[in-house]
């Protein structure tokens, strides 16, 4: 039986915009107060080891806004190829390049600037030159097919209308059995469609 995803009535540039500004916040004010949890506390909450964490500056620390915990569903191997979808402040993209060392690569997409440069910033500050940072949409991910081993993205699908141009990106950067690591939120029954169309339901 097939489903017919009905895609919310929302003006996408819109969305996008008022999803920058709260990230924009967040990157550059991570101390400001929101209405979801961010920082060492949330890393904390989502079980995240604290070795993870060791050598990722605490700016980068201070503006993560993830939902779940990508690296609970298996470590990276040294040498793997990983891209981090709506990477923000870079903290994932951070650990996944410490993990895969300097034989693996990091490619980290996101389509917010300030947060874009808070994970460059850090990235130089770390040392890590196995990690890249570019400028994009999850459903147009700036990379070419095939690349990765490793898909892994943290509370950003959900903010994205079109999921499944979303997941087909994913599958079309990930080589012939690669994995998708995914954490983010689910509902357990069906969203109404007014609220789906509000820009202000998406940002909080």
């Amino acid at each position: 039986m097939t489903q017919t995803l009905v895609m919310p009535d929302v003006d996408l540039d819109s969305l996008r915009r008022a999803i920058q500004d709260e990230y924009a916040v967040v990157a550059q004010e991570p101390e400001h107060g929101f209405h979801f949890f961010v920082g060492r506390p949330l890393a904390r909450l989502l079980g995240y080891d604290d070795a993870w964490l060791d050598g990722v500056p605490e700016a980068t620390i201070a503006s993560f806004a993830g939902t779940g915990n990508p690296f609970s569903l298996g470590a990276l191997g040294p040498g793997e190829r990983v891209v981090d979808v709506g990477s923000g402040g870079g903290i994932d993209s951070l650990i996944a390049a410490k993990m895969v060392g300097p034989g693996g690569r990091v490619i980290g997409v996101d389509m917010t600037p300030a947060m874009l440069d808070k994970a460059r910033t850090s990235a130089a500050e770390a040392g890590l030159t196995n990690v890249e940072f570019r400028e994009g949409f999850g459903e147009a991910l700036p990379v070419e097919d095939s690349w990765a081993d490793v898909v892994i993205s943290n509370g950003v699908l959900n903010l994205m209308p079109d999921k499944d141009a979303a997941l087909r990106e994913m599958a079309r950067v990930l080589k012939p059995g690669g994995r998708l690591q995914i954490g983010d939120i689910l509902v357990q029954k069906p969203v109404p469609q007014d609220a789906k169309e509000d820009i202000s339901l998406w940002t909080g």
